[in-house]
C-alpha cells in the first residue's frame, strides 16, 4: 500500500477485489482502486470520510496536487476517499485494448453491463465495510453522473450513509434516453446563441470549417478522421464555466495559409484532437445512453436516441446550416454512431457499442418509494442553466427524494465544483447541517 505525500496532504493507495456481479459474490472478481486523502498532520485523527464520486460515466477520479479545487475545503472536516469506479482509472480498466480478452461480442456486452451505477454503488459498500466497519457511515459527494449513482445510493443502501452532497447531477428518475436528449437540445441550442453573441467572429469560422471538412479529408494526429458532426461536437465544451472561452480561442486558430493555399492548422487540429479523443473514457461513449436505461421506464434499449431525437431539431444540421447562411449550431453531451467509426480509440469497440444500444430490460436504478422515505441528509447543487443535466428534470427529482435541500444557482456551470475553491462544497455541508 503506497504512501505518498504532496503540499499539505498525505495520499495512501487502495485496492479491493469485488465480484463482477454482486448477484455472484462467489464468481468472477475484478480489482477496483481508490486513494485516500487526509490533511498533513491529521492522519492519525479519527476523521468522518467522504466518498468522491467522479462525474462520467467512464471518467476516473481526480489526480490531485495537494489541496487544490474542492479538496480545499473538504479535508477541513473529512478523510476524501477518491474511487477509480470500475472500469476506470486504475480500476480493472475496460478499452480496446482489454475488452477482446472477454471474448466475442456477446460476452464484451454481458461484461459492460456491470458497469452501471448499481455494480458502482454495490462496490462502494463493500469498501466501506472493509475500510469503516459494517455499522460505519460515511458522506458521499457525488459530481454529475456521481450524483447518479449517489440516488442509487440512497436508494438500495441508504444505511451506509451519513450524508449525500450532490453537484449538478440529480437524474430524473423516471426519464428515458429519448427525454434526455430532447429536453437537452433546446439547452444546447441556447448555450450556441450565448456563445456566438459574445464571440460573433466565430459564427464566419464555423460556417468555413464545415465548409473546409466537406470538401476535403482532414485527419487528426490520431489518425482520426475529422467530419463536420466531429467539430460540431466541439459543443461539449459550451457547458463548462470558460468553455465558451476555450471553444473562441481554439477557432481562432483554425486557419493559417500553406503551400497549397488555405488549410486547418496543426494547432488547431492537436487541440481539436485532445477535446475529442475517447481514449482516456472511452466508457463515456460506451456506457453513455445505458445511464438511462431502466425497465420500469422503458423496455426497449436505449437505441442511440441521441441521434434519432436529433431528427427533430433540423437547425442541428449543418448541411442545412450552410445552405441557407444560418450559424453552424454545436452539440453537447451526445455521443453517436458515428464518433465509432471516426476515433481510433473507439472503433473497435463498435459492435459492443451497438449491442449495449439494443440491449433490453435493463435494471431499475431507482427506488422513488425509497427515496420518498428518505432519512438522510442530502444537499444538492441545481446550476440554474446546466447544459448536460436538465434544470426541470433536477427539480422534479428534488421534489421526490424527502428531505432533500437544493441550492439553485446561475453563479456557476456544471463544473462549478471543479472551479468554485470549495465554495459549493462548503455551500453544500451547510445546508446538509442546517447552517445555511
Amino acid at each position: 500500500m503506497a504512501v505518498h505525500r504532496q503540499p499539505g496532504t498525505v495520499l495512501t493507495d487502495h485496492t479491493f477485489s469485488v465480484p463482477l456481479d454482486h448477484r455472484d459474490p462467489a464468481g468472477e472478481h475484478i480489482e477496483v482502486y481508490a486513494r485516500e486523502v487526509v490533511a498533513t498532520g491529521r492522519e492519525h485523527d479519527e476523521l468522518p470520510w467522504l466518498l468522491y464520486l467522479q462525474g462520467g460515466p467512464g471518467g476516473r477520479s481526480p489526480r490531485p496536487v495537494g489541496r487544490d479545487s474542492w479538496l480545499r475545503r473538504a479535508l477541513d472536516d473529512y478523510r476524501v476517499l477518491l474511487l477509480d469506479q470500475r472500469g476506470t482509472g486504475r480500476s480493472a480498466p475496460a478499452n480496446r485494448q482489454t475488452l477482446p480478452r472477454r471474448g466475442d461480442v456477446a460476452a464484451q456486452a454481458a461484461y459492460l453491463a456491470h458497469f452501471r451505477a448499481d455494480s458502482i454503488v454495490a462496490d462502494c459498500e463493500l469498501i466501506r465495510r472493509q475500510l469503516l466497519g459494517e455499522e460505519g457511515r460515511w458522506s458521499v459527494l457525488g459530481q454529475s453522473f456521481g450524483g447518479f449513482c449517489s440516488l442509487t445510493y440512497l436508494s438500495f443502501a441508504p444505511q451506509g450513509l451519513r450524508e449525500v452532497f450532490i453537484t449538478g447531477g440529480l437524474a430524473g428518475l423516471d426519464r428515458d434516453a429519448e427525454q434526455v436528449y430532447r429536453a437537452a437540445y433546446p439547452r444546447v441550442e441556447c448555450k450556441n446563441r450565448r456563445h456566438y453573441e459574445r464571440y460573433p467572429e466565430d459564427i464566419a469560422t464555423a460556417r468555413a470549417v464545415t465548409e473546409h471538412l466537406r470538401k476535403r479529408e482532414v485527419r487528426l494526429p490520431n489518425g482520426g478522421l475529422l467530419t463536420p458532426a466531429a467539430v460540431q461536437s466541439l459543443g461539449m465544451l459550451l457547458g463548462r464555466g470558460s468553455g465558451s472561452h476555450t471553444l473562441h480561442y481554439l477557432l481562432e486558430d483554425a486557419f493559417l495559409r500553406g503551400p497549397g493555399g488555405r488549410e486547418l492548422s496543426d494547432t488547431f487540429l492537436a487541440d481539436v484532437h485532445n477535446h475529442l479523443s475517447f481514449a482516456s473514457n472511452p466508457l463515456y461513449a460506451v456506457l453513455h445512453e445505458s445511464i438511462y436505461g431502466q425497465r420500469s421506464v422503458s423496455t426497449r434499449g436505449t437505441g442511440w436516441s441521441a441521434d434519432t431525437v436529433r431528427a427533430e431539431f433540423p437547425r442541428f444540421d449543418a448541411d442545412e446550416a450552410l445552405s441557407s447562411g444560418e450559424p453552424v449550431l454545436f452539440t453537447g453531451e451526445m455521443i453517436y454512431p458515428w464518433m465509432f467509426t471516426t476515433d481510433p480509440a473507439l472503433e473497435p469497440l463498435r459492435e459492443v457499442a451497438h449491442a449495449l444500444a439494443e440491449r433490453e430490460e435493463w435494471p431499475d436504478l431507482y427506488d422513488v418509494g425509497q427515496l420518498g422515505r428518505n432519512e438522510v441528509p442530502v444537499a444538492a447543487a441545481v446550476y440554474h442553466d446546466d447544459m448536460y443535466v436538465d434544470t426541470a428534470h433536477s427539480l422534479e427529482t428534488a421534489a421526490s427524494v424527502r428531505g432533500l435541500r437544493t441550492w439553485v444557482t446561475d453563479e456557476f456551470e456544471h463544473d462549478g465544483l471543479h472551479v468554485s475553491d470549495g465554495r459549493v462544497l462548503d455551500r453544500l455541508i451547510r445546508l446538509a447541517r442546517g447552517e445555511a
